[in-house]
């Protein structure tokens, strides 16, 4: 049974809180009517992707047996923060602690590429939602044909969703010191290499804007 403590529940919510206000000041670049409006669908698209990142690696680690709790880093929490105000984000909130002994490379990259996973899924999740309500409503393209406000906040979120959880996926598997990637590659270099290109192939989409 997955058990969460007060101070994990606490210590996620309060990164799910200053990512999604992170991502927020960068996209509406200080501008605070801008930010609130942005900041809900951030929350989704952004915030919801962190906070199934890192329970991703708390379920696979303790199906293996492991002790694995949420903690915050605050240093990262005012580096995401401050970065953000500079046209940037260097977001590194905190992390799954998992506690254990013998841990092979198979049983940590696998507990590892389980975070990038949940991400690219949740990219996918979101581009079919996009993708379908881009089919659904010609009047998103359209200057002449207006649709509803919801389905356009709904078809921004997806998109916002698809293409930061791509680069989180990608970023998560950079072979570096202690990011996902590092360890993913010490267990199985093709692996990595497989799914670090499906992300990057899903970030450079996102950024070409090849389905809209």
């Amino acid at each position: 049974m997955f058990k969460f403590s007060s101070n994990e529940i606490r210590d996620l919510f309060i990164s799910f809180f200053v990512i999604s206000l992170a991502f927020s000041i960068l996209y509406s670049r200080l501008d605070v009517t801008a930010l609130i409006n942005i900041l809900p669908m951030v929350m989704v698209g952004v915030g919801l992707g962190f906070i199934l990142h890192e329970i991703a690696h708390k379920i696979t680690a303790m199906r293996y047996g492991y002790w694995a709790e949420y903690k915050t880093w605050t240093p990262g929490l005012f580096v995401a923060l401050i970065s953000s105000a500079f046209g940037f984000i260097f977001a590194a909130p905190g992390a799954v602690h998992i506690y254990g002994q013998y841990m092979t490379d198979r049983e940590n990259g696998i507990i590892s590429i389980a975070g990038p996973l949940t991400n690219i899924l949740l990219s996918l999740i979101f581009l079919a939602v996009a993708l379908w309500l881009g089919m659904t409503n010609p009047g998103l393209f359209s200057p002449i044909i207006a649709s509803p406000e919801w389905v356009t906040i709904l078809f921004e979120t997806s998109m916002l969703g698809f293409s930061i959880n791509a680069f989180l996926a990608l970023f998560n598997l950079i072979p570096f010191s202690i990011l996902d990637g590092a360890k993913i590659f010490r267990w199985n270099p093709l692996i990595w290499l497989s799914v670090a290109a499906v992300a990057g192939i899903m970030v450079y989409f996102s950024f070409t804007g090849v389905f809209f």
